[in-house]
């Protein structure tokens, strides 16, 4: 029996045709799986379209709304592919992990680096490969395909604007690559047991600070009025500044103080963070309960925040945090 596959096409560079404006999202689904048939021979394919749109205006209500459509077809089809935009695929691929956990069927993610319409595309290989290895018996939970490898939804990352390599798997191996349309598999787990567990919210009042030198303390009138939840993307193996007379570390105690959630991340790509490296970092734990990404991808680590806030604060929140999903963190 051939594999049944539902396409979820959402836009995205793979979609899109030149405009006087620029590239914008414009072939259709089937436009799309017309680039592809041979994977009629291994699967077929249904093909709906929620929504088309460049990925830079795609966020939570987006990400809900994929999940919801996974789960409305969950018992009628073997696996799905999700056509995205590349410039926030690892967010939706992160966000997707968190909402559909422990699914026994594929949800594949891919799209190109230049449009199906292209003559030089990558769009078609990675069409292919994403359906054949959404086609294959063993595959299962959310992944990127992309350029031949196949990375964790937790742990890809967009490293490259141009280039067809695209994607990285951050601080974990991919866990395959596709070779001649076979995937070659470096770790293979075994299926999740029993039906996914689906969730239903996200808490969108979860905001990211990037620091930078010389950032003033001043932006927390801003996050203690609007945030419920809190990334710092601070520096090297992460810390907060005790310039201005210890001013962050007193406006983050408050908002601590305030029942709301913070998290500290780095900058850096990978290897992660380290607070007890330096006094920098180690004077964070004065401020109350702040949560520490470790080597999580910026993509898990907000969108995780954003699953855990939906429906627990507190101790509740803080394990959750830390218990792992998809390998998101150790």
């Amino acid at each position: 029996m051939k594999k049944h596959i539902l396409m979820i096409a959402t836009g995205g560079t793979i979609a899109s045709k030149e405009t006087a404006e620029g590239l914008a999202p414009a072939l259709s689904s089937q436009e799309l799986l017309q680039c592809v048939p041979e994977i009629a021979e291994v699967c077929r394919v249904d093909a709906v379209q929620p929504f088309n749109l460049d990925s830079t205006n795609i966020y939570a209500a987006h990400w809900l709304a994929i999940a919801r459509l996974i789960e409305k077809n969950y018992s009628a089809y073997d696996g799905f592919v999700v056509t995205h935009g590349t410039d926030t695929m690892a967010y939706t691929a992160a966000a997707l992990s968190y909402l559909v956990q422990g699914s026994a069927k594929p949800i594949v993610l891919t799209g190109s680096q230049r449009s199906a319409y292209s003559r030089d595309t990558d769009a078609r290989r990675n069409l292919a490969d994403a359906f054949l290895f959404c086609a294959d018996e063993r595959a299962h939970g959310v992944r990127i395909v992309f350029d031949g490898s196949v990375i964790l939804g937790t742990r890809a990352k967009k490293t490259r604007t141009r280039s067809f390599n695209a994607f990285s798997s951050i601080d974990f191996p991919a866990v395959a690559v596709m070779r001649e349309g076979v995937p070659f598999y470096y770790i293979e787990d075994k299926k999740p047991a029993g039906a996914p567990v689906f969730y239903h919210d996200l808490n969108k009042n979860v905001f990211v600070l990037k620091m930078i030198p010389g950032l003033k303390a001043d932006i927390f009138d801003y996050l203690d009025a609007h945030c419920d939840g809190l990334v710092i993307e601070s520096f090297g193996a992460g810390g907060l500044p005790d310039y201005e007379d210890g001013a962050f570390l007193e406006r983050l105690a408050h908002f601590l103080s305030l029942g709301k959630t913070a998290v500290m991340t780095t900058q850096v790509e990978r290897e992660g963070s380290a607070l007890d490296k330096y006094a920098v970092g180690r004077r964070l734990r004065a401020c109350g309960k702040v949560l520490e990404a470790r080597c999580m991808t910026l993509e898990a680590t907000l969108t995780k925040l954003m699953w855990v806030l939906a429906f627990a604060r507190g101790e509740e929140a803080e394990r959750l945090f830390y218990a792992p999903v998809e390998r998101d963190i150790f």
